[in-house]
């Protein structure tokens, strides 16, 4: 079944043209990668697919009744509005029933409201829909519902807008770099929902992990053209080299026979026949083939290095809190030449925090972090490049100098060494803020190498980057010979250039892994798991009792099931509850409408639990 079909469309701003004549389709159950790089118009595409821009030629044609929804980059709220507000504000009708519901829940004083809204749940069977939406929020951490958007971070900001776009069920999914502000408990997760979920994708994503467990399908945007790989991304792969080499083939074959039609050509022939003539129209053809060339430029980084001393960087015994979160408690190390260490671990738990200690950005509160005299940081922070209003590309490097040192006593002037990160002569006169996200994110990357660090800190490097910009940089930071310190969520980026991680847990625990980020998922699927024993006997029961569910009448086996949402929907509401109580600046007041709240959820819950006893002891009869 086709959803979504483009014709024909171009884009230009200026004298810039993004994309010419581009034209693809979407179908149902597709789940389409769209790979191009940095600068040839990806967010673009997606905005213009998403009905949030217009091309400049060409149209879109939508399946009608089609439910879409996008991910931006920069999603856009109401500052004024809760979570619980902003996800229950939607045209599902649903969504709607189970926003009533939520709100009867916090009012248990309106018994009838609540009671109408409990059989609305029923009469919509939206328990089950309930529990998805909670177990979305709870997965991308947004379970505080009563918080204002406006004290949202921006990667807060950036989860709301995928959860929201989640909940609303959407035919077609259109994602801009899903996975970015996401740590990688989230990516994992996202990765296995999306595997298995039946939704039609259409995303641009740099995360190649990603790439490869979902996607089924990969359009990659090279040179102004389209092409199509039905396949995974290691498919992709095998075919674009498999078509790159056919085309310098095909390439060599045409400047072979451009020769030759050339001499032909030059005799000029005085009979001008039928033939000749459609010949030196053919000639024109092959010479425009045998032009082609590949503009294949990349990244070249063969910077100089100051040298790195014998004492590099040691932490004694170092503390870092902030109010009631510790980040770090005696934390101990000394790093040694050519360490390359990655540093994962939830959000929140400190890890930019760590390297802004090691900066001495900020300060410990306790012990102290000793700085070898050689040390020369080079820090990739996620803030990214200065942006100033009319400056051009090449003032940004020419404020390090005219001209850059190289390795082995050589240099090369500011545009030289643009050229080597992929800014071409015309692009260097640019505007900074004309520059995809990307292109920026590039130049930065330039600015912190030029400076010849002998110890990186990267922090989230591969946001925005393109796949191309990515590979270099990965086999320059494996020929990289200082220290490398790395913060990030693409496990393929870790896997390639580190060899042991920092693992921060929170409450301070910082654990010292030998080995990349698949070594460490192993060994965690290895280790014993700990399941509740609650939650192990109300599944062996379940399991058992489905063997048995023809004994119930056919409305009996419907509500036995629906149950089962209802009450661990009602768990998931009393730990929010319970929860709530934790807070110490509750007045008496509010503590009792608490309490009252909570009174009527363990009371459902009661009332639920012995239905279900009761359709249980039916099996045993």
């Amino acid at each position: 079944m086709n959803y979504l079909t483009v014709e024909q469309i171009s884009k230009s701003y200026g004298e810039l043209e993004l994309f010419s004549d581009l034209s693809f389709s979407i179908h149902k159950d597709q789940k389409i990668a769209f790979i191009a790089k940095n600068g040839s118009g990806k967010t673009s595409i997606l905005n213009i697919l998403s009905g949030d821009d217009s091309p400049d030629d060409g149209q879109v044609i939508i399946r009608n009744g089609l439910r879409l929804s996008f991910l931006s980059q920069s999603p856009v709220f109401d500052d004024n509005l809760t979570i619980e507000e902003t996800i229950f504000n939607s045209d599902l009708p649903i969504l709607k029933i189970i926003a009533d519901y939520e709100h009867a829940l916090l009012h248990p004083e309106d018994e009838d409201a609540y009671q109408k809204a409990f059989e609305k749940m029923d009469a919509q069977n939206a328990w089950e829909f309930e529990l998805q939406v909670k177990q979305i929020l709870f997965q991308l951490k947004l379970d505080q519902l009563d918080q204002k958007i406006k004290t949202l971070s921006g990667g807060q900001k950036k989860r709301l807008s995928l959860a929201k776009a989640l909940i609303n069920n959407p035919d077609l999914l259109i994602l801009d770099e899903p996975t970015n502000h996401l740590d990688l408990e989230m990516i994992e997760w996202l990765e296995q929902y999306f595997a298995k979920a039946q939704i039609t994708l259409f995303m641009v994503t740099h995360d190649r992990y990603f790439l490869e467990r979902v996607c089924n399908e990969i359009i990659e945007l090279d040179h102004g053209k389209l092409y199509t790989y039905k396949g995974n991304y290691s498919y992709y792969l095998e075919q674009k080299e498999a078509r790159i080499n056919n085309e310098n083939v095909e390439v060599g074959k045409a400047k072979q026979l451009f020769k030759k039609e050339l001499d032909w050509m030059r005799r000029q022939p005085k009979a001008r026949t039928t033939k000749s003539k459609s010949r030196i129209d053919d000639f024109h053809d092959i010479k425009a083939k045998a032009s082609q060339r590949r503009k294949d430029h990349t990244v070249q980084l063969e910077l100089n290095m100051e040298r790195l001393g014998s004492k590099i960087v040691e932490f004694h015994n170092v503390s870092k809190s902030f109010k009631d979160k510790t980040i770090l408690k005696g934390f101990e190390y000394v790093f040694k030449k050519g360490e390359r260490i990655g540093i994962i671990g939830k959000n929140g738990t400190g890890k930019s925090t760590f390297l802004n200690m090691l900066t001495h950005t900020i300060a410990p509160d306790a012990g102290k972090i000793v700085i070898g005299d050689t040390v020369k940081f080079g820090y990739y922070t996620q803030n990214g490049i200065e942006v100033k209003v009319g400056q051009k590309v090449i003032e940004v490097i020419k404020e390090f100098g005219e001209y850059i040192p190289l390795t082995k006593g050589r240099q090369i002037s500011a545009g030289q060494l643009l050229e080597r990160f992929m800014f071409d002569r015309k692009k260097q006169y640019d505007y900074v803020e004309k520059l995809s996200g990307g292109e920026q994110k590039r130049l930065y990357l330039c600015t912190v190498l030029i400076q010849n660090p002998n110890f990186l800190i990267l922090d989230e490097p591969t946001n925005d980057l393109d796949i191309v910009t990515l590979n270099v940089l990965e086999e320059f930071l494996l020929d990289f010979p200082g220290c490398l310190l790395v913060v990030s969520h693409d496990r393929y980026f870790m896997d390639k250039i580190v060899d042991h991680l920092f693992v921060f847990k929170g409450e301070g625990e910082v654990e010292d892994f030998p080995g990349n980020y698949s070594d460490y998922r192993e060994y965690e699927a290895s280790a014993p798991a700990i399941i509740e024993e609650s939650v192990s006997n109300a599944e062996n029961a379940s399991n058992q009792k489905q063997n048995d569910a023809n004994k119930l009448s056919y409305n009996e086996q419907k509500e036995y099931k629906s149950l089962e949402s209802k009450i661990r929907s009602l768990e998931l509401d009393k730990k929010a509850l319970e929860a709530k109580f934790n807070d110490t600046s509750l007045t008496q007041e509010q503590i009792n409408k608490l309490s009252q709240e909570l009174q009527v959820i363990i009371n459902t819950i009661e009332e639920k639990e012995a239905r279900w006893f009761e359709l249980s002891e039916k099996f045993e009869s």
